[in-house]
């Protein structure tokens, strides 16, 4: 429960004081065993603990999911598989899941998205690492306009768009290959570009570095450079910038 949110409550009568003191209680942290929930991280960030769900075992996953969901009423995780939603399914129908992004969440209804977040993409084969980027956006409240396949191989595509790009508060640049968008991108508009390399393309391209190398090297200014296909943190730091754009 958030905060202001929990004051209110209190000084509407909804919650008791003593109510209120054991939610207090377990603010920082709370320990589930296998995992300490930082339900403090909204407060400190502005930014709810997020779910990686690669790896972990079935039960703790559930479990995960389960306390988070009851304390906000929501939770996103990332890097989920079809079986691991059919598991949270049964214990929250409220569940989705995007086999694209592969991203597994529960989100508020009616929720507000502001500014103008960019997410574009070289090729097609880059959209799940995109569709992570602009998923994840959304979900923290970014209003974001996507453009995909307007890789530098068919340059027109990209300079159709410009208008588009013009009008973001920051743009996400994910692409594979040699990964050259992201220095396009950042030369033709003044807002920040996020540069996600993803793992396509052929032998030589080493599974993502290739790309990795060319938009850290960029000759543009104004492009940071996140690890190969996260596109989770380009999500979470375009939201950042976009809430700056959008309190100025």
């Amino acid at each position: 429960m958030d905060v202001g949110e929990l004051l209110l409550q209190v000084k509407d009568g909804r919650l008791g004081i003593l109510e209120a003191e054991e939610i207090l209680k377990n603010l920082p942290y709370e320990d589930l065993g296998h995992a300490k929930l930082d339900f403090h991280r909204q407060l400190r960030t502005g930014f709810g603990e997020t779910v990686f769900c690669q790896g972990k075992p079935d039960r703790y996953l559930v479990d995960i999911y389960r306390r988070i969901y009851e304390r906000d009423q929501e939770v996103l995780g990332t890097r989920a598989s079809m079986a691991q939603y059919e598991l949270v399914k049964e214990q929250l129908p409220q569940a989705t899941y995007d086999p694209v992004s592969r991203i597994l969440k529960i989100e508020k209804e009616g929720k507000e998205r502001a500014g103008n977040v960019v997410v574009c993409t070289g090729g097609t084969a880059d959209i799940p690492v995109a569709e992570e980027a602009a998923q994840t956006a959304e979900y923290f409240g970014s209003q974001v306009d996507r453009i995909y396949d307007v890789g530098v191989a068919g340059i027109h595509r990209l300079l159709s768009n410009r208008e588009r790009l013009a009008g973001a508060n920051c743009i996400v640049a994910v692409a594979g290959m040699e990964g050259a968008l992201g220095t396009v991108v950042a030369g033709l508009v003044e807002c920040p570009v996020i540069a996600v390399p993803t793992s396509v393309g052929y032998g030589a391209s080493f599974q993502g570095l290739s790309a990795l190398l060319t938009m850290i090297n960029s000759c543009a200014n104004g492009i940071a450079v996140v690890n190969i296909d996260n596109g989770y943190g380009a999500g979470y730091i375009a939201t950042q910038i976009n809430r700056l754009a959008v309190k100025k």
